[in-house]
């Protein structure tokens, strides 16, 4: 199976299990490919959307089931979370509107949001529309960025594997190093 057929049979479906786990380096790829004409951009951002819309709200509601429990357990997540409680309570609008443009935050943010009492119609109605923004912009942005890349190169279809093989180690190493900082600030808080 080549790498076209990959993308144009498992694309979409990719975008949405990558959109509502985390999402923004899968997003970015999808977009590549709609440049490169393996998937159509519309149809990313839908599966985008719709991805990190229900993701958003799963987490939501764990958060507002279970969150206050598992906080409690986890002293170093206390403490961390009484910060972004504040910046909640004081910001509700921009925070709901622009958790998921800060990376490492979006599968936070929401569960805070239940947490913290946040009312869940408002929570839709404002994940809705942070949702769209979010899925258009990221979408157009790696959809942008084959368009820039195939200026600068030329005939891209020749290293058009090796772009999405970039893409996908940038990613992670992007991902790896966050968690790494997350994981050493959580044991920086539980020593003594």
């Amino acid at each position: 199976m080549t790498l076209e057929s990959l993308i144009s049979t498992y694309g979409y479906a990719a975008v949405a299990v990558g959109t509502f786990l985390e999402g923004e380096t899968i997003l970015v790829i999808a977009g590549f490919a709609a440049h490169l004409g393996y998937l159509q951009l519309p149809w990313v951002i839908f599966w985008a959307f719709c991805g990190t819309l229900f993701g958003d709200q799963l987490y939501f509601h764990i958060g507002r089931r279970r969150g206050i429990g598992l906080l409690d357990k986890h002293p170093h997540w206390k403490a961390r979370s009484k910060r972004v409680f504040k910046i909640i309570h004081r910001h509700q609008l921009p925070v709901v509107l622009g958790f998921r443009f800060l990376y490492g935050m979006r599968t936070l943010t929401p569960f805070l949001l239940g947490a913290s009492g946040f009312s869940p119609k408002r929570f839709f109605i404002l994940n809705f529309f942070g949702g769209l923004c979010w899925s258009v912009t990221i979408g157009v942005i790696g959809f942008m960025f084959g368009h820039a890349a195939k200026v600068l190169i030329g005939k891209i279809e020749h290293y058009e594997g090796y772009f999405f093989l970039v893409l996908a180690l940038l990613g992670a190493v992007i991902w790896l190093i966050l968690w790494l900082k997350r994981r050493r600030e959580e044991k920086e808080e539980d020593e003594p």
